[in-house]
């Protein structure tokens, strides 16, 4: 039976071996290979750890205990109510020795490839639905134009490709974090999933915030944990964040000749959550080629992936892919590109009324009290030099030169025409040549 965890529907607690999907062969190595390389050693351990049911790992101790791979210790465990214990015989440490030779993959057993894709359509971002006030509330402390939350809400909730392009220092990076925070629900991530008989790790730490979970008893049968498949992590929908550092090499399975086990490229692991790509055109390689790499998921909802050996196959693809850019879309990308990426967005800098409004807020929050002969000479002296270009960045950064300033001095924080002229000498460097 299927559990509804939140508005996802959570995979199915599997209730036998032959529901894992997998080999037989395959999850008795993986628990063989635990036994020998952790301290399981009961039922209740050795199911945490592979994170099966007590049920379905117990099937598979009584399979290695008839292969003479597995041993009762004849003791029972005092911290473990009336729970046996079990260890590997000779035979049992040969054949893990052998298992590990082929693949050091043990612990979690993977889920195939198949029921991840099922998942990924149960938990798709295509399925949110995002209101304006919603939006609006996740965006925090940034003023947005009402213009501008109108492309912004549909973009999000197509669940499809948005393009932000537009003057640094306008917030195209924070809108990104505000669409990802505005998505607020959870979703189920596998730890590793299994293709051809090989191990693919997901689950990362550093990419997925795991949320809170109700433990059990794990000597009770009767566990609400067990309602769904525990192979799968709870977390919150995860982001992947990119900047200058992002490679094509980052888009492919990352296999590790040591551990004989592959790691999943950054898009898969954001799978059902959000892959921004800041500062495009930054990167090593070209926009062009980064898009390219981007055409068959951003149009078909899979990617292709190859294993060592040359096989490809297919992933499901269901990721809200943001490109942020200072450079027009015109000079970085040809139209095919540009038709593939479903919705563009102009990120510009506020207008007088919007950077005043940022000013005061920014001041507020910083302790500083705005004072009028100050707010004059900065709007009717120093931005008419600069063609009364206003950014989203500068209240922030002149506010917090004055404060340096007033540190430095020794003076209490206050906001005057000569501290609005030093720091505004730091706003930007002149253009001039430099005798070498």
């Amino acid at each position: 039976m299927n559990i509804q965890t939140s508005n996802v529907l959570a995979p199915p607690a599997p209730r036998s071996v032959a529901d894992l999907g997998l080999p037989a062969v395959m999850v008795k190595e993986i628990l063989i290979k635990t036994i020998f390389r952790s301290s399981a050693d009961t039922v209740s351990d050795i199911a945490r750890v592979t994170c099966l049911p007590v049920p379905i790992a117990q099937e598979v101790i009584d399979l290695c205990r008839s292969q003479n791979l597995l041993e009762a210790t004849g003791t029972l465990h005092a911290t473990s109510g009336s729970e046996m214990g079990y260890r590997l015989t000779d035979s049992g440490k040969a054949r893990a020795l052998d298992a590990l030779a082929q693949s050091e993959y043990y612990g979690a057993v993977p889920v195939p490839m198949e029921q991840f894709a099922e998942q990924v359509k149960r938990q798709s971002i295509r399925n949110i639905r995002i209101t304006r006030d919603q939006l609006t509330a996740a965006m925090g402390d940034l003023i947005l134009p009402p213009k501008l939350l109108d492309q912004l809400g549909p973009a999000v909730g197509s669940g499809r490709s948005i393009l932000m392009y537009g003057p640094p220092g306008n917030g195209k990076s924070s809108i990104s974090n505000g669409i990802r925070n505005a998505l607020g629900d959870r979703i189920f991530v596998p730890r590793a999933v299994e293709h051809s008989g090989q191990v693919i790790s997901v689950y990362d730490p550093i990419v997925h915030s795991k949320a809170e979970t109700v433990v059990d008893d794990p000597t009770c049968l009767r566990r609400s944990s067990a309602r769904h498949d525990r192979r799968f992590v709870w977390c919150e929908r995860p982001t992947v964040i990119t900047g200058g550092e992002l490679t094509l090499s980052m888009l492919d399975l990352t296999y590790n000749p040591t551990a004989r086990t592959y790691q999943a490229p950054l898009q898969m692991k954001a799978a059902g959550g959000v892959f921004i790509v800041d500062d495009l055109g930054r990167q090593e390689e070209s926009p062009q080629a980064l898009i390219n790499r981007w055409i068959v998921p951003l149009e078909e909802g899979h990617d292709i992936l190859a294993l060592q050996s040359g096989e490809k196959f297919v992933v499901p693809f269901d990721t809200l892919v943001i490109f942020s850019t200072n450079f027009h879309p015109n000079e970085i990308f040809d139209r095919a590109a540009l038709r593939r990426i479903f919705f563009k967005i102009k990120i510009d800098g506020p207008d007088q009324e919007g950077f005043l409004k940022i000013f005061a807020m920014v001041a507020r929050k910083k302790g500083m009290a705005l004072n009028e002969d100050a707010m004059v000479h900065l709007l009717g002296r120093k931005f008419p030099t600069i063609d009364n270009q206003y950014a989203n960045y500068m209240p922030v950064f002149l506010i917090d030169q004055m404060k340096s300033i007033c540190e430095f001095e020794d003076i209490p924080y206050r906001m005057s025409p000569d501290l609005i002229d030093r720091a505004w000498e730091n706003l930007y460097v002149r253009d001039e040549k430099i005798m070498k």
